[in-house]
């Protein structure tokens, strides 16, 4: 069975114009499937109730001293969820008024009830922080000084209808009226249509319930920054805080990123990066070993280490090797060999973790005087090594798009 008029239209182009059951909440979950009437060339699905007709709100003089309750031909559980798996929702009202203001002189006589039970001030549109109907929408009321041309004063019937679109508020459950001399409401049809729009990857059990998945089970999602693991259980409703558990991060990477270089001989060059003529491993490619400089390929936490030893010659002083690890030329950390005429050698090393935006290159510099040198040969003292941690996958495919 289909959960809209949208979803069976999409499946069977066939299907005509005519009366349907469908079940939004999910075919033996949650409440009975409901009878709908669907146009399925736009693929709109109506719901009916009790108040379509024009209804004499009668003779009253207190805030909502009229009140009726509506009643549809579905659950608000399945009205919800439609609302919910649909791209849009709307509901027509029409009051016809004489001598019957909706607001005067800051006082509320007349308002309706949303789906939760909350009273609501504004007859069209979609923006529920004001008083209006649809002339103070388009700015045409017949006075420029209210938003409703029921709130003017006039010898005469008027009229306001408009459309309320704001899908979470619907459907109208109630409508109230007060301070009325001849009042006359009438309310459309709920209809819905088209399916909820699920923009980029899915981040939710809701994204993928919207777009068609009913299997209870486990499932990958995009997170804040990585690939998350959750459960959804497509028999709970949405509002449950079953309907979606957290399980945990998911290890994927769109590429293998991990290096290790040495050298086979003796370094000596001030504030230039330290290359390097032995390449161990360089999965993904992105440490150039001749100039010694790495590029992250994407962005995400890497982690760096260098260690080596460095000796000194030509001075009689005692002196201090010093090497650092750059970001695009930025002094990310220092490390130093301290030594003296009685101890010309020492070894040394450093670590680092960083996050990196895709492109940013790192490298080890040295900063020592000149006597001061990084030893290597045959034994290869010098290892410089790295690899990528986590890479920030929400990020990496925002570049992409």
């Amino acid at each position: 069975m289909y959960r809209t008029c949208s979803e069976a239209h999409a499946a069977d182009s066939s299907l005509t114009m005519g009366n349907y059951w469908i079940d939004p909440d999910g075919q033996g979950v949650g409440d009975d499937p409901i009878f709908v009437y669907c146009d399925m060339a736009t693929g709109k699905t109506t719901i009916l109730h009790d108040s379509e007709d024009s209804i004499d709100v009668g003779y009253c003089t207190d805030p909502g001293c009229y009140s009726r309750e509506i009643i549809y031909n579905a659950t608000m559980r399945q009205m919800t969820t439609l609302a919910e798996l649909s791209n849009e929702c709307h509901q027509s009202i029409k009051y016809e008024c004489y001598d019957a203001p909706l607001e005067k002189d800051g006082v509320i006589y007349s308002w309706w009830n949303d789906r939760d039970g909350n009273p609501q001030y504004f007859w069209a549109g979609s923006d529920s922080s004001v008083h209006t109907c649809q002339c103070g929408i388009e700015g045409n009321c017949i006075d420029s000084n209210v938003k409703c041309n029921c709130d003017a004063t006039a010898s005469y019937v008027l009229n306001d209808d408009g459309v309320v679109t704001k899908k979470a508020s619907l459907p109208i459950t109630k409508l109230n009226f007060g301070q009325t001399t001849t009042g006359v409401h009438t309310l459309g049809r709920f209809e819905c249509s088209g399916d909820a729009i699920v923009t980029g990857f899915p981040t939710s059990c809701e994204d993928l319930w919207k777009i068609g998945h009913k299997m209870t089970g486990f499932y990958s999602v995009m997170g804040k920054k990585m690939v998350e693991t959750i459960y959804c259980d497509f028999t709970k409703s949405l509002s449950d805080p079953a309907f979606q558990t957290w399980i945990g991060f998911a290890g994927v990477q769109s590429t293998s990123v991990y290096f290790y270089v040495q050298r086979n001989y003796d370094f000596h060059g001030t504030h230039n990066p330290i290359n390097f003529d032995i390449v161990r491993i360089n999965t993904g490619g992105a440490m150039n070993a001749g100039s010694g400089i790495f590029t992250a390929p994407v962005t995400g936490t890497y982690f760096f280490s260098f260690s080596g030893v460095a000796y000194m010659v030509g001075t009689t002083k005692d002196g201090k090797f010093q090497a650092s690890l750059r970001r695009n030329g930025e002094l990310i950390g220092r490390v130093e060999a301290a030594m003296t005429q009685g101890l010309s050698t020492d070894s040394f090393s450093l670590q680092s973790t960083l996050y990196l935006q895709a492109g940013q290159q790192i490298w080890m510099q040295s900063d020592q005087e000149e006597y001061m040198y990084l030893i290597d040969n045959g034994d290869h003292y010098t290892h410089f090594t790295g690899w990528l941690l986590q890479e920030d996958v929400a990020q990496s495919l925002k570049n992409r798009l």
